[in-house]
C-alpha cells in the first residue's frame, strides 16, 4: 500500500514539475526588456589599464554573420588610436582558427602588442593575466565580437581575478539585439561583475 501511495506521489510531481517547465517557456514571450542601462564617462590612468580587443576577426567579424561588429570596428580603431597615445598596454586574442592576419586591418595589432589564443575565456590557458600583472594593470578595458563569447566570459574572468572592468557597450556587438543586451544586462548585474565594472561608450571614456 505505502509503495503504491509513494509511487502515486512521485507520478503526481513528476507532472507538476513538467508542467511548471511548461508554463515558463509559454511565459517568456511576456517578458519586458529591463530599462538601458546609465552609462558613465569614466577616466582611466593609461599605466594601468589595458585596452582588450578580443576575436575581431575576419572568421568571426563579417558582415554575414554579425554585421554589427563590422559596424562597430571604425570607432574601435579610433580608439585604438587614442589608446595608443596614450601609450596604454593593448592585448589581442583570436578565436582556434584565427591567426596575426585574420583580425581585421582597421584593428590590426602591432608586432609588439601581444596575442593570445583560446575558448570565449582569454585567461584560460594563456599568459593574459600574467602579462597584465607584470604591467601593473588594474583595469582593462572590454572590446570583442560575440557578445556572449568573449566579451561577456573574459570580462567575467577578469573580475574574478581582481580587475576592474570599463564595458564600452558599443564595442561588445552580437549577432542579434538580444544577444547584446542580454551579456550587457548580465555583466552590470551579475554578482562576479556589478561592483567592478563600469558601463559607459568609447568616446566617452578620459585617459590620463
Amino acid at each position: 500500500m505505502r509503495d503504491g501511495v509513494r509511487i502515486v506521489a512521485f507520478a503526481i510531481l513528476v507532472a507538476a514539475k513538467s508542467a511548471l517547465a511548461a508554463s515558463v517557456v509559454e511565459l517568456w514571450d511576456q517578458v519586458v526588456a529591463p530599462p538601458a542601462p546609465k552609462l558613465a564617462a569614466p577616466t582611466v590612468k593609461a599605466n594601468e589599464t589595458a585596452l582588450l580587443l578580443l576575436d575581431i576577426e575576419e572568421l568571426t567579424c563579417n558582415q554575414a554573420q554579425r554585421p554589427r561588429c563590422v559596424a562597430a570596428v571604425p570607432a574601435m580603431a579610433a580608439f585604438l588610436d587614442k589608446a595608443r597615445s596614450a601609450h596604454m598596454a593593448v592585448l589581442y586574442s583570436n578565436t582556434g582558427a584565427g591567426s596575426r592576419a585574420t583580425i581585421l586591418p582597421p584593428v590590426s595589432p602591432r608586432d609588439d602588442e601581444l596575442i593570445v589564443k583560446s575558448t570565449v575565456n582569454k585567461f584560460f590557458g594563456t599568459k593574459l593575466d600574467e602579462y597584465l600583472k607584470v604591467r601593473n594593470v588594474k583595469t582593462v578595458i572590454v572590446c570583442g565580437t560575440g557578445a556572449f563569447g568573449a566579451a561577456l566570459h573574459t570580462a567575467t574572468a577578469a573580475a574574478q581575478l581582481g580587475y576592474k572592468i570599463v564595458l564600452p557597450v558599443d564595442c561588445v556587438p552580437g549577432a542579434s539585439l538580444y544577444e547584446e543586451q542580454a551579456a550587457v544586462w548580465s555583466l552590470i548585474n551579475g554578482p562576479g561583475t556589478t561592483r567592478v565594472i563600469t558601463a559607459t561608450t568609447l568616446d566617452a571614456i578620459k585617459i590620463e
